[in-house]
């Protein structure tokens, strides 16, 4: 039965969905002021093109697409926020927000969603069998992080742009099985990085209208709804729309690798049974992210007990 494994981690909450020894759903959720979900007051700083506005939420901005009438800038109003900020190479997506007439209050955290659910969860104390790595959780980063995905006959190259996230897929004839497997591992792979947004997916060219159509039907049975999708066209190309609520776990880790290291970094020390070696060499990036965040190390040696030094390779 499948079943949601939680760990209260460092730096970051993350969880994976385990079902049958594997992960088919994950997320990490990282310190959020304007979480989905949260009813907040805001003031309009700034009224743009095309009925557009940019607010002030307790020092944080967020976008909201339809201002409400009789709202002036400079006005408060109360506000949801419909999507948390999405991490984009050169310009961050801000929050966005809608006009309610809702009481402020916090929108939910990972935890809270998860026992919302239709799964039992677990939660994952640093003492216990490391059920996420046993699950493959390693590996479902370097997936998140390097994008290289590997399947029955054949690999996928998955690439998040700002345009859209884009699959690649690379394998050997024949074509059509390949095809089709390839649309399966999509599907899983969009659904475990909880992948949002527009999705390209590039499969080889298929010669006739069969082949094409038992890609798309591959989707459909692999992929949860609710999602949109085109055909397979004559160039092998399908595009798929899903909901983007917050960033997807590529964006997420890659919009500050080094960040997600030191994150992992605390998550394997954490664990370390006791009598481990207590001074470590990590790669110059790790080790400056580390020694900038005094309060992460500080929780270690609360949580472990001991003080863990930490020397630049």
């Amino acid at each position: 039965m499948p079943e949601w494994i939680y760990e209260a981690g460092i730096g970051e909450c993350r969880a994976a969905l385990i079902d049958d020894g594997q992960i088919v759903e994950a997320a990490i959720e990282l310190p959020c002021p304007l979480r989905l979900g949260t009813v907040a007051s805001a003031r309009l700083i700034e009224l743009t093109a095309g009925g557009m506005g940019r607010l002030d939420i307790g020092g944080e901005e967020a976008v909201i697409p339809r201002i409400p009438a009789g709202i002036t800038k400079g006005a408060a109003l109360t506000v949801e926020i419909v999507r948390e900020a999405i991490p984009e190479p050169g310009r961050p997506k801000p929050p966005r927000a809608i006009g309610t007439d809702a009481i402020p209050a916090l929108g939910p955290d990972l935890l809270t969603r998860l026992h919302a659910s239709s799964h039992r969860v677990r939660i994952l104390r640093a003492h216990e069998p490391d059920a996420l790595e046993a699950a493959g959780w390693s590996e479902l980063l370097e997936e998140a992080t390097g994008g290289a995905i590997v399947f029955p006959l054949g690999a996928l190259r998955m690439s998040p742009t700002p345009a859209m996230t884009l699959f690649d897929v690379d394998g050997p004839p024949p074509l059509d099985p390949l095809a089709v497997a390839a649309a399966r591992a999509v599907a899983h792979a969009i659904h475990r990085h909880a992948i949002g947004g527009s999705i390209g997916v590039d499969f080889p060219t298929l010669a006739n209208k069969a082949g094409r159509q038992a890609v798309a039907e591959a989707i459909d049975a692999a992929l949860p709804q609710p999602f949109e999708r085109t055909a397979v066209n004559g160039f092998g190309f399908l595009q798929i729309v899903r909901a983007r609520p917050r960033a997807s776990l590529p964006e997420l880790l890659r919009a500050d690798p080094a960040a997600a290291a030191a994150r992992a970094t605390l998550r394997r020390l954490e664990r370390e049974p006791p009598g481990s070696p207590l001074r470590h060499r990590l790669p110059p990036a790790v080790h400056a992210r580390l020694t900038a965040r005094p309060d992460w190390l500080a929780e270690l040696a609360r949580r472990t007990g001991v003080t863990h030094q930490l020397d630049c390779a």
